[in-house]
């Protein structure tokens, strides 16, 4: 999912595996494991970008923290029917008043390097992540924490200045060391490069822009995966993957619409792979800089909607393997409302209303203009991601036809990010988010997150939205909180921050000689320590696979 359509942490984005219910299809089910699962093997995939570190606090792309997920792990996490149980935590308990959560680590926990893991951790965790001075896009929750003890190496007690609805799921976010990191600067910290933590798996090698090489970890908490590694190439072009994979280079790959039909016909695909598919937690969207003077005008914001066909982009894009946004919540959840519809397409209404706005075609040259000045658009979105390009076609077409011209930038992922998203330095981007769990919008929405590097870089400002924000975050009452989730939406539909797009469907290929795969409400890929290779079908040595 790209920057930022796989912000939050700890919603486990490895592999691009992405939340919600799904299948496994046709003759394609993964085959039962059978036998007692033996250790060895590795599983080699493909990403479209590399990572930009592996400091859980400053990991804010797919690809950081598809590495931090795994070789981190938080006091709690998401179980595969979305409740909230213990990780690192062996127990925790919510006070009466629901401003005190106590927990209570396992025993003998260690990080990677063998040293003791213990609630000092968590402490300094806390204190990492609400001190201002850290860069991080994930501070904000822990901000809310009055104070924090750890009365013993066991014991972590949080208390919070007023209830929280994500008190205990903030805590799934990554422990980090406090043995490595105290009083160091985390811009400077080897663990950057080559991170301390104790998940399943360790970082055992790192080649920029080449792979991405993580090895089981014999003091996960767990016991050792049965896989010896995961090896992530780094492709960024779609096709050269699918070659990879009909080749057998990939035992797993995100596969594009238009690859996922091919691959149905492939009749050595079909033999070798299982194939699943299932609704996302994610949209895609077409977002505006509102700093920009044209779009800061909410009557060219909503033309730009009623031009665009999300049926044309859902049939054409992704071939119909997904299904309309209508705002950042996924249709069919509780907190979605299916009282707001998606813009119609209404192109007639766009031109009026840029009209409206001054933007006429004065010199019947087929586009706007105003002040002399023709409506050029420029909007970027990220190399590697074809669905996202072809988006970025089929809405260059549909603008023209109201007048706007539209110019397409694809840009390197490192660079979208650090030059242009990071640095306000865009008109218009095509990118998606990953939907977490629970529906806490602050860091994305609030007018106060959009410094640099944070996510709510189109500088969206609205008080309403602001305290509907908080009304929905700080009450445990869920029913209160879906009155205010529902005007939000009311609010997005209103003023289009965004032109909501389309919610994708997951589409993986895994080769049929891992067994373990299985679809569950956090789609594939939760019990990953748990995949292996029958001995008989294992084919990679790990240390081969470092060596060259």
């Amino acid at each position: 999912m790209s920057k930022r359509s796989g912000f939050w942490p700890r919603i486990f984005v490895f592999l691009g595996f992405s939340l919600f219910f799904g299948l496994a299809l046709g003759g394609l089910n993964s085959p039962p494991a059978f036998g007692q699962p033996v250790k060895g093997d590795a599983l080699v995939d493909a990403a479209i970008g590399d990572a930009n570190t592996f400091i859980p606090a400053l990991a804010s792309d797919t690809a950081s923290t598809a590495v931090t997920a795994l070789v981190y792990r938080g006091l709690v996490k998401l179980d595969r029917d979305l409740k909230i149980v213990p990780e690192l935590a062996e127990s925790f308990s919510v006070s009466e008043d629901q401003l005190t959560v106590s927990f209570k680590l396992k025993p003998n926990l260690t990080w990677e390097d063998g040293q003791p893991l213990t609630a000092q951790d968590c402490l300094f965790t806390w204190k990492l992540m609400s001190d201002p001075k850290t860069p991080t896009p994930y501070g904000e929750p822990f901000t809310q924490i009055e104070n924090a003890t750890a009365p013993d190496d066991l014991t972590f007690i949080v208390k919070y200045k007023r209830p929280l609805a994500r008190a205990v799921m903030t805590w799934s976010f990554d422990i980090m060391p406090r043995h490595l990191l105290e009083g160091r600067d985390l811009a400077e910290s080897p663990l950057a490069r080559k991170p301390v933590g104790s998940g399943p798996f360790r970082l055992e090698s790192w080649r920029p822009g080449q792979r991405t090489i993580l090895a089981a970890s014999d003091n996960y908490y767990k016991g050792r995966p049965f896989l010896d590694g995961l090896v992530t190439k780094i492709i960024p072009d779609m096709a050269t993957q699918m070659l990879e994979l009909k080749t057998g280079a990939l035992d797993q790959m995100t596969l594009t619409p238009d690859q996922w039909f091919e691959a149905q016909e492939d009749p050595a695909l079909k033999a070798n792979y299982n194939f699943y598919r299932y609704p996302e937690f994610v949209y895609t969207y077409l977002g505006f800089n509102l700093l920009d003077p044209r779009l800061a005008d909410v009557r060219v914001r909503r033309a730009i909607a009623y031009a665009l066909d999300k049926k044309e982009i859902i049939e054409g894009v992704v071939l119909g393997l997904g299904q309309p946004a209508n705002g950042p919540f996924k249709p069919g959840t509780w907190v979605h409302n299916p009282k707001v519809k998606p813009y119609p397409f209404e192109p007639n209404r766009a031109k009026a209303l840029l009209a409206e706005a001054g933007w006429r075609d004065t010199d019947q040259d087929g586009y706007v203009d105003k002040d002399g000045r023709r409506f050029v658009l420029t909007i970027m979105t990220n190399q590697g991601n074809k669905v996202r390009e072809q988006t970025g076609l089929v809405v260059q077409a549909r603008l023209k036809d109201v007048g706007i011209e539209v110019k397409l930038r694809i840009i390197e992922w490192a660079a979208f990010l650090k030059e242009y998203i990071d640095k306000k330095a865009f008109e218009a981007i095509i990118m998606g988010w990953t939907i977490p769990h629970d529906p806490d919008l602050f860091d994305v929405w609030n007018s106060g997150k959009t410094k640099p590097g944070e996510l709510n870089f189109i500088s969206f400002n609205n008080a309403e939205v602001d305290r509907l924000i908080d009304e929905g975050r700080f009450t445990m009452d869920q029913a209160k909180r879906k009155v205010a989730y529902d005007r939000l939406q009311e609010i997005f539909y209103e003023e289009v921050p965004y032109v909501f797009l389309y919610v994708p469907d997951a589409l993986l290929a895994i080769n049929k000689r891992i067994l373990g795969p299985e679809v569950t409400a956090l789609g594939v890929g939760d019990n990953l320590p748990e995949w292996h290779v029958p001995k008989d079908r294992q084919i990679y040595q790990l240390k081969a696979l470092i060596a060259p």
